[in-house]
């Protein structure tokens, strides 16, 4: 008796629609698990940042030049980059879907902070050449996104 019921369940399980509820239910599970941990990831990046500009600050020499200013720019640019993921992930919660334009303003938000803290002196020219490529690529698929978008 039981063994029917079991086979019945599974049966059901295995029709389209039940098989996509499920499949829905599972997506809404782990992005919430992932928007619940990239919350943990800015508070650490937060009090992370807030630690290593009270060092700097109040260690001697007092305030902060060159490199290291450089180097807490990266910091801020890891939080805004991990905002929008967030926000990404949020987005995905509220329309079930992947909102493209938000993927290519974090992709350009990570390639301006990788410039940012790019060692020019260790940084070959084919390395500047990948970046200009994926500047130019990315800029375009904005541009095109925005178009379409305020087309429709």
């Amino acid at each position: 008796m039981w063994v029917r019921r079991m086979r019945r369940k599974v049966t059901d399980m295995g029709k389209d629609d039940n098989f996509l509820f499920l499949i829905e239910k599972i997506e809404n599970v782990v992005s919430k698990a992932l928007s619940l941990a990239m919350v943990i990831v800015i508070l650490v990046a937060v009090c992370d940042l807030g630690l290593v500009l009270a060092k700097q600050l109040f260690a001697p020499p007092y305030g902060f030049l060159g490199r290291t200013l450089i180097e807490i720019f990266g910091l801020f640019l890891n939080i805004l980059i991990a905002l929008e993921i967030l926000e990404n992930l949020t987005a995905y919660l509220r329309k079930h879907i992947v909102q493209v334009e938000l993927v290519i303003v974090t992709s350009i938000t990570a390639i301006a902070r990788k410039i940012i803290i790019l060692d020019f002196e260790k940084t070959s020219g084919i390395d500047l050449i990948g970046l200009a490529i994926a500047i130019f690529s990315l800029a375009i698929s904005y541009w095109i996104i925005r178009r379409t978008t305020l087309n429709s």
